[in-house]
């Protein structure tokens, strides 16, 4: 018999060997119908492997990470099954679960050419084998037969993978006459799968490498009702009006140009003013935290990264190295800010009475990602980072740690982020070569987010491997308008880079000791950040930050002074105002006004300009009535007092 703990503490004996599914069953038949994974000491499994031993146990359902991830892995294997059906001698690379849905890329048949009319013949045919509720068969296979199978079938992208495996822990899955190279877990059987929609094809290069074989990827998506699947397009459609690229465009935000170069953003006029409000409300909300503004180079020595363990670890994400004329030194466009601050604590001695030092910069990163993957604001080439570093004794880190969750709660109240999970990325146990450090240190630090969160009263998440390479975060995801989840701000404790770079403080000892780093970035990156506000709030920003506040619309000519002079009261009382003085209707300069989601618009005539007032009109919302201009600089600077909660 074995001992199973439950995630209340409670405790039951099994045998040996017995499946998740069938304690599921010995529950309630409930939970074993809705159960698509097991979580097994940390670990996720298929509901159908067996347990041997005493474990903790969770069951992961639709409304778990955990068990859409089990699904859509099993969904990724489904559709190679289709996909090696339709296209007897396709060659598969890897097919994960992404965070809506899956892809696997593959290598077809010549002269076959995938497009979107071939989707609903894919779709069918993974519908009609989901119906059939193959089993999903975990097998353990020896190196050598795992080689010869794939060998045999004239698939060099499995034989690669197989290759870098170790003899004794390689599975196969089984699904009906298709066989994966495959970890899991998977769903029992395919019958789980009710809904199939394939969303679009892309180019990926095997292994993420230009050089090598360019592969077809095919994204997917499935749902166990297709009610969901429903919903979700509908979401799709929604999100389609809401992108920020779109939208970006509308308000003329940002533009690219392909002579500036792939990922490599520009802030038009009112984009920067968006951006110039986001850098002053953050610069104001650090000073109160007793943060120093610092500046540091675009560029970087690259013997300061090696030492920092960044080239070692991203060196291909990075750009390459250049030299001087000379050719005596080497520099990197600067992938990260924090060895420029380590640079900067170093820069004269530091005693324990000096600790904390909190030092912010907005600094502009620069990483190489290929140009498939790049993507409006959410994926560049060059972006700017809301960084600080925080340098403090141990026994500050807590206090320092919790300051931090502060700022990041009271970011996400002002911009409306009000559903969010606070998740701790812990290190790889079973991978601890990927990281820097003791384990004593990580330990430490672990601890000290643990309990930091703990007692900020977060709900939290735990996600092993998600941690930096130098030290593990808490990293802030958050579900927008639309539901959609998106990782914004992350908070790190390192150990690690004071260690590498010597740093030390005098304590009151009068010893020589080790500060400890606190990385943050409440926005992640203002890139970034716009992109999802944009798409959270479909372009309607609040108002204290939105570039163009008001617009006075002149009904004719004839008011064009009056407007002019409204315009500059509200000026002087700090509002970013314009006049539409163009020869149009005013009907369409409303509309007008109302595409560019410009907050008020204040319409002026003969009445107006006899009493000395306006007709305010507010975007989405309509009329609200005649104000003098100080009653409606008095209304506007209200609301903004209340968007920022002070």
């Amino acid at each position: 018999m074995i001992t199973i703990t439950f995630p209340d503490g409670s405790k039951r004996q099994y045998p040996e060997g017995i499946t998740g599914l069938e304690i599921a069953k010995s529950i309630s038949g409930k939970l074993a119908g809705e159960a698509l994974a097991v979580g097994v000491n940390g670990q996720t499994w298929d509901l159908t492997r067996p347990i041997e031993q005493d474990a903790e146990i969770k069951f992961y359902t639709w409304d778990d990470p955990q068990g859409k991830d089990t699904f859509w892995h099993t969904s990724a294997h489904l559709m190679a099954a289709a996909l090696e059906k339709l296209y007897p001698g396709v060659k598969f690379g890897i097919g994960p679960a992404v965070e809506n849905g899956f892809y696997y890329d593959v290598e077809l048949p010549e002269g076959v050419v995938l497009s979107e009319k071939d989707f609903p013949k894919i779709e069918q045919t993974m519908l009609e084998i989901a119906r059939q509720k193959h089993p999903l068969v975990r097998r353990y296979v020896p190196k050598d037969e795992a080689l010869k199978y794939y060998e045999e079938k004239g698939d060099p992208y499995k034989v690669e993978l197989i290759s870098e495996l170790e003899d004794g822990n390689i599975t196969f899955y089984e699904l009906g006459d298709f066989t994966d190279l495959c970890r899991g877990p998977h769903l029992p059987h395919t019958g789980y799968i009710k809904a199939v929609k394939l969303l679009n094809i892309a180019a990926a290069y095997w292994r993420g490498d230009a050089s090598r074989q360019q592969m077809t990827r095919v994204y997917g998506i499935t749902f166990p009702k297709k009610k969901l699947l429903d919903e979700y397009l509908v979401m799709l459609e929604e999100a389609k009006k809401r992108d920020h690229r779109k939208i970006g465009r509308e308000m003329e935000l940002f533009y690219f140009s392909q002579r500036v170069g792939l990922g490599l953003p520009m802030w038009l006029p009112r984009g920067t003013v968006l951006r110039k409000n986001l850098v002053n409300f953050l610069s104001r909300l650090q000073r109160e935290y007793g943060y120093q503004e610092v500046i540091t180079p675009h560029i970087g020595n690259k013997n300061l990264y090696e030492t920092s363990g960044h080239y070692a670890k991203y060196k291909e994400h990075s750009f390459q190295p250049f030299t001087t004329p000379d050719g005596t030194e080497e520099y990197m466009l600067k992938p990260m800010n924090c060895p420029h601050h380590v640079e900067i604590y170093r820069s004269k001695p530091h005693s324990y009475k000096d600790l904390p030092i909190r030092l912010a910069e907005y600094g502009t990163v620069y990483r190489y990602e290929q140009s498939g993957e790049l993507h409006g604001l959410t994926r560049v080439r060059g972006f700017t980072q809301d960084d600080a570093h925080i340098f403090c004794t141990p026994d500050q880190l807590k206090d320092e740690f919790k300051k931090v969750i502060e700022i990041v709660l009271y970011v996400f109240d002002v911009f409306g982020f009000k559903d969010f999970v606070a998740q701790v990325s812990l290190r790889d146990p079973n991978n601890k070569e990927k990281y820097i450090g003791s384990d004593e240190n990580w330990e430490k630090a672990e601890r000290a987010i643990i309990e930091a969160a703990d007692e900020m009263g977060l709900k939290t998440t735990v996600e092993l491997g998600e941690a930096a390479f130098y030290g593990p975060k808490l990293d802030f995801m958050v579900r927008d308008a639309l539901g959609r989840r998106w990782q914004l701000g992350t908070i790190q404790v390192d150990y690690n880079l004071p260690e590498r770079f010597e740093l030390e403080y005098i304590g009151a000892d009068d010893k020589p000791h080790r500060p400890v780093m606190i990385h943050r970035a409440p926005f992640g990156s203002l890139e970034r950040f716009v992109a999802i506000l944009i798409e959270h709030t479909a372009g309607k920003f609040p108002v204290w930050i939105t570039p163009e506040q008001v617009a006075i619309l002149p009904i004719s000519d004839k008011f064009l002074d009056y407007a002019r002079q409204v315009e500059r009261e509200l000026v002087d009382n700090d509002l970013r105002v314009f006049v539409d003085d163009r020869n149009e209707k005013v009907g369409r300069k409303i509309r007008d006004a109302e595409i560019k989601h410009i907050p008020y618009m204040l319409i002026v005539g003969e009445k107006e300009a006899e009493s000395g007032t306006v007709s305010v009109r507010r975007q989405g919302e309509g009329d609200k009535g005649s104000m003098t201009v100080q009653q409606f600089v008095e209304h506007i600077k209200e609301v903004m007092r209340q968007e920022l909660k002070r």
